[in-house]
């Protein structure tokens, strides 16, 4: 079993490999601190299993999932990530994510995860899936940046860390005049008024 371990800090790497490679002795580990390196690691080797990071550096995690499953569909994702908003559990599970964890499980519960998504199951954390289950009951608290795609929140994302629209639309491969309009877009859907309220928005709901 080839797995790929994608997130950009090395410590978090070597402690999830520890897992795997203690519980899955056959397995090979290959690790990837970037969206892009993980793209092409995918396109070049049969990879079975990813664990993604949605913060990576380059791109977003999200985009980087929608890019695993067109390139292989069978791939199997389990998203282990800092967001705990549970619109991005949702985006993650529409874009083909089979699981998703924040970093605060434990080795255990990774490894049961791992184990249920090779066993064909989603799994979701228990907080998370209790979140959504009440927020599917009660849709007078959905947050207005639920209604993002996931293109919209990779560049809200950039952009409420100090990115400017140029370096957004260099990072994204886009043109600025489209990074405008996307800019444009979330103002309006999130009913804010300048680039600095998309910031604070943003950091408010842990979308960053």
């Amino acid at each position: 079993m080839l797995v790929l371990i994608v997130d950009d800090h090395p410590l978090l790497r070597q402690a999830i490999r520890e897992v795997i490679e203690s519980h899955f002795p056959s397995s090979v580990v290959r690790e990837a601190s970037t969206g892009e390196e993980a793209i092409r690691i995918v396109q070049e080797e049969r990879v079975e299993v990813a664990i993604l990071d949605i913060g990576l550096p380059d791109f977003s995690g999200l985009t980087v999932l929608r890019r695993f499953k067109q390139v292989r569909p069978s791939l199997v994702c389990l998203v282990l990530t800092m967001h705990d908003d549970p619109q991005y559990v949702r985006l993650a599970m529409a874009q083909g994510a089979s699981g998703y964890l924040t970093k605060g499980a434990t080795s255990g519960e990774l490894y049961d995860a791992i184990r249920a998504i090779l066993a064909g199951r989603q799994v979701v954390m228990e907080p998370l899936r209790e979140t959504l289950d009440h927020r599917s009951m009660r849709r007078d608290v959905i947050w207005p940046h639920e209604s993002l795609s996931v293109r919209e929140l990779e560049v809200l994302s950039l952009l409420a860390k100090g990115r400017t629209v140029s370096q957004v639309a260099k990072r994204l491969k886009l043109s600025v005049k489209t990074v405008s309009t996307y800019r444009t877009r979330l103002l309006e859907k999130l009913r804010l008024g300048t680039t600095a309220d998309l910031i604070r928005y943003a950091v408010d709901h842990q979308l960053v």
